[in-house]
């Protein structure tokens, strides 16, 4: 029966993982990864998590199914974590949401109910975007499409042309996918006044916004960062918002996320959301409980809370101060290129301008692993490492 089959090439950010654990150099850097690195390289678990999972140890008394839509306590805090305690959507029952394995787990559900319920709709992507995006909403039969979004002239954002691509192209009922912060591959963030603009955009052509809401809290802040979706939010009547806690809990393996819907009203809010029931029956049948019960215990405790919220500060401070450190150092190894746009950019991800050829120089001669793209994982410098990566780019950038 498979005799007809051919093999597939893996995800390449993958096999840069692979081919970087492979490699025998000491001084081996891996700039790929897409997980949060302290200063030893290791993914850490916060202090936070450790007391949650000894809270759960002693007081957890069943490992029975959780249901469909996961705890139904957890529901309240996808909701306030993402708009903020006490907004009115909340209060009017606009907003329902769902607990998923994590982030990519409420983006294929959402795939599947946009596949299912909106007729001929259309998805619209950044270009670039995150690799899983156009894999996830294929898989579902959504028809994708690109917006413009980066510039590799400026290392900046192509606002104009994004908007006037997508006012001559999108029709009503397709599907706008944003990112709340920390764009990923690019590290460029939508500002305000753009997430303004695209509002009325949304409004204008009866488009659907999914919001992807992958980092919050490493951009600038918990709420900062999601102060454009929670503006879209206000004033657009329907969207879907996909959150997830892997990177701001360091949950990565735990698979914890959540799935929103917010319609016009709460009746219109309750039938999307027994829809999406059904796609998460047909898909996985119920979440994982673990995560959802670790973020749980901490956000419904005050003190945990508290200190969940430094931690997440530290994590941010520490990938905004790299930012900080890699543009200096840059400029200090004497390299022709200007880096300053690097420490403009937010979260774990830059787009560093550097090119296919000098990334594949700085791969097989340094033994620095960053993608094709030229898109590395900030987390993955350490004090101990940036002046051999700095050192490095200047040779081969000149």
């Amino acid at each position: 029966m498979f005799k007809h089959l051919k093999a597939v090439s893996g995800d390449p950010l993958l096999a840069l993982i692979i081919a970087h654990k492979q490699d025998t150099n000491p001084k081996k850097i891996d700039l790929g990864v897409g997980v949060y690195k302290d200063d030893n390289g290791n993914t850490p678990i916060l202090n936070t998590v450790k007391k949650a999972e000894a809270i759960l140890l002693e007081q957890e008394d069943s490992k029975s199914y959780l249901g469909i839509y996961g705890a139904t306590e957890f529901e309240a805090i996808i909701k306030d974590l993402i708009l903020g305690e006490g907004n009115e959507l909340i209060t009017s029952g606009r907003i329902r949401s769902t607990q998923t394995p994590g982030g990519t787990g409420a983006l294929k559900v959402a795939a599947d109910f946009i596949s299912a319920n909106l007729k001929d709709a259309r998805l619209w992507v950044s270009d670039p975007t995150w690799g899983n995006h156009k894999s996830i909403f294929d898989s579902a039969g959504v028809e994708v499409r690109d917006y413009p979004y980066y510039d590799p002239a400026t290392n900046g954002l192509r606002f104009d042309d994004m908007m006037a691509t997508l006012e001559a192209e999108v029709k009503e009922g397709d599907v706008l996918l944003l990112h709340a912060c920390c764009h990923n591959p690019t590290g460029i963030d939508l500002q305000l006044d753009h997430w303004k603009a695209l509002t009325d955009l949304v409004n204008k052509h009866g488009l659907l916004p999914l919001v992807d809401a992958a980092y919050q809290g490493f951009g600038d802040g918990l709420d900062e960062d999601l102060a454009g979706l929670r503006y879209m939010a206000a004033n657009v009547q329907d969207m879907l918002i996909a959150n997830s806690f892997s990177k701001n809990f360091g949950i990565y393996r735990e698979r914890c996320g959540g799935l929103s819907v917010i319609a016009a009203s709460a009746d219109e809010a309750t039938a999307a959301f027994s829809i999406i029931g059904q796609a998460i029956r047909a898909n996985y049948s119920m979440p994982p409980a673990h995560g959802a019960a670790v973020v749980y215990t901490i956000m419904s405790n005050p003190e945990l809370k508290a200190e969940w919220e430094l931690e997440v500060a530290a994590m941010r401070d520490r990938i905004n101060g790299l930012r900080e450190k890699l543009v200096s150092k840059l400029a200090a190894s004497g390299v022709s290129k200007d880096f300053s746009f690097i420490k403009d950019q937010r979260g774990m991800f830059s787009y560093s301008g550097l090119t296919l050829e000098q990334v594949r120089t700085l791969r097989s001669e340094y033994a620095i692993y960053i993608a094709d793209t030229g898109r590395m994982s900030v987390a993955g410098v350490s004090d101990s490492n940036i002046d051999y990566l700095c050192e490095s780019i200047a040779k081969v950038v000149g």
